[in-house]
């Protein structure tokens, strides 16, 4: 028979366990989270996405994390170029609703959402790394940013302290100079070893600046692919029906196509080469820089993952890996990003958790980065606010099929008309089975944006017989109830994301005409 003190300190220790439950539930339910993004890291540039370039490796780390969790084939960006692309990962909103149409645009703290609804879920929050929405991060416990594009060495960072931002800077620099993926990885791993609030989880938005051009890598790469020959697409050399009908193929090249800008021009190529080794010896020299670049990434993931491995923390972490767009790596002979085409518009989005996700799975299903926010503020046991357009992926990551009413087309708004890399403004939509963009050519409201118009014209492509864009079957007449069908379905999403053609005359004019 147990004695009266016996069952005074049996029950302490059942209280004690009972309420120590929901403190249990509560971090089960809030793992910690690292979101990893890189700049312009194009899908088909890692090697679990399985494109041309998997056979020189670029990234075994990556590589890794898609075999020990999910990686995600259609996930696209709704105007693929950074400021935007970022402004709506934070909002959870289309360009044309948080006000980031261009480079121009900014993000001030009230609004970067996901930063602030973390920190109101108990989660301690960091933001370390390109930031590039100009006002400061203060929604974030902790900051630690490049001022705008940033420098690849000896970086300079934007922190908080006592003057009003940005005044409050300093710089990394080392004897060798120190490259800004190596700087970057630095301040994360130092803040997850001395951070104030060991109690909550962690949610850190860890943004790499590599590989954004002008490529420059760390020294120790530099004779990486130095005896290799970099896989060419086909489509660098034969355009075939690929692009504008009757019209001049815009964007910038790889080769001497565009005489303003080219690959060659910043590879300093020799100009009196004859076309084809000039476009030869620019794409060579501009994948290795890239490759370079990422391998100097890929790298420096591993150096996080090790440290999560080593404080026991790695499979209590989400581990997100994506790009704030896609790039053109010589595509159609196109060089940057911007285009609605594949390689510019598709993000990649690798997740590991062993907890909720099966090692090696894929999904198909059509995500965009006005999910993401959503997402994961999900993971974090947060429900989405109403002002945000996009929709939870969570189930999908956990296995689950795509609800019956999942989106079946992603939208997408280009508006910096012919900045840049010549490119004109335009929107579409894009199904699993095909793409249909409108090149309206117009500056419309957009900061930035050349005044000067071009002349109007559609694209269309089946993916199912041309995942690679090479034909513009919009003016072949099988495909015309396909075009009407498109045409009809693109206005329907439009009014859906709310960018109707309502407020620009000129535009509506140009896609009456059309």
């Amino acid at each position: 028979m147990l004695k009266p003190r016996s069952i005074c300190l049996l029950f302490c220790c059942l209280f004690s366990l009972l309420t120590a439950l929901p403190a249990l539930n509560a971090a089960e339910k809030q793992p910690n989270i690292l979101y990893i993004m890189s700049d312009d890291h194009a899908a088909h540039a890692i090697g679990a996405y399985g494109s041309r370039l998997a056979v020189v490796n670029p990234t075994p780390t990556l590589d890794r994390i898609a075999r020990e969790g999910i990686l995600l084939k259609n996930v696209f960006c709704t105007n693929s170029i950074c400021t935007p692309s970022r402004a709506t990962i934070m909002t959870g909103q289309y360009s044309h609703v948080n006000g980031v149409t261009t480079l121009s645009g900014a993000i001030p703290p009230e609004k970067q959402h996901l930063a602030r609804l973390m920190k109101q879920a108990g989660y301690e929050t960091a933001m370390v790394g390109k930031w590039h929405l100009k006002k400061e991060p203060a929604a974030f416990d902790f900051y630690t940013v490049l001022p705008g594009q940033g420098n690849y060495f000896n970086p300079l960072f934007r922190v908080r302290g006592p003057q009003p931002w940005p005044k409050n800077e300093f710089r990394v620099a080392g004897y060798d100079s120190k490259h800004s993926s190596d700087a970057i990885t630095d301040i994360s791993l130092k803040w997850l070893k001395n951070r104030k609030q060991k109690q909550k989880p962690f949610f850190l938005m860890h943004h790499f600046k590599a590989p954004h051009d002008n490529f420059e890598n760390a020294e120790r790469y530099d004779w990486l692919y130095q005896d290799v020959t970099i896989p060419e697409p086909d489509s660098l050399w034969h355009r075939g029906q690929h692009g504008p009908l009757n019209h001049p193929l815009y964007g910038t090249s790889v080769g001497p196509r565009n005489q303003r800008r080219n690959m060659g021009h910043h590879m300093f190529v020799d100009p009196n080469l004859p076309a084809d080794k000039y476009t030869h010896e620019a794409y060579q020299r501009y994948l290795k820089k890239f490759l370079r670049c990422v391998r100097g990434v890929d790298d420096n993931i591993a150096r996080l993952l090790d440290h999560l491995e080593q404080t026991g923390e790695l499979d209590n972490t989400i581990i997100v890996y994506t790009a704030d767009q896609g790039f053109m790596l010589g595509e159609h002979d196109y060089i940057d990003k911007r285009w609605m085409y594949e390689e510019s518009q598709r993000m990649p989005f690798i997740v590991r958790y062993p907890k909720w996700i099966k090692a090696g799975s894929t999904s198909d299903a059509i995500i965009n980065n006005v999910d993401f926010a959503p997402t994961l503020l999900a993971m974090a046991n947060v429900e989405k606010p109403d002002f945000m357009q996009g929709r939870s992926f969570l189930p999908i990551l956990k296995g689950e099929q795509p609800p019956a009413d999942w989106k079946q087309a992603t939208y997408y708004r280009y508006w910096m008309h012919m900045a840049h890399h010549d490119n004109p403004a335009h929107y579409g939509i894009r199904t699993k089975d095909f793409k249909l963009i409108f090149f309206y050519g117009l500056p419309l409201d957009a900061p930035g944006a050349v005044k000067k118009p071009t002349e109007a014209y559609w694209e269309l492509y089946d993916l199912r017989k041309d995942p690679h864009e090479m034909r513009n079957v919009i003016a072949e007449p099988e495909y015309q109830p396909t075009v009407r069908e498109l045409k009809k379905q693109l206005d329907e999403l439009k009014e859906q994301v709310g960018d109707t053609d309502e407020k620009y005359p000129e535009l509506k004019a140009r896609r009456n005409a059309s």
